[in-house]
């Protein structure tokens, strides 16, 4: 999917999500399911994934 193309699907201009993509900008939880269902991920194994990382950078720090 083109970033037009998904641009379009959400009603946001190009620009928005070419920011979205290059981290130039951030989403908040609405606009992350909007994406999911957009695209077509499951936002719970994200989370997961982002949450289990973030368990073991802590487990790094702590050793």
């Amino acid at each position: 999917m083109s970033q037009s193309d998904l641009a379009e699907a959400l009603g946001r201009y190009q620009s928005v999500v070419a920011a979205i993509e290059s981290g130039g900008r951030r989403i908040d939880v609405i606009e992350f399911l909007e994406l999911a269902e957009t695209i077509g991920f499951d936002p719970h194994d994200v989370i997961r994934e982002v949450s289990a990382i973030a368990t073991k950078r802590k487990a790094k720090r702590k050793t």
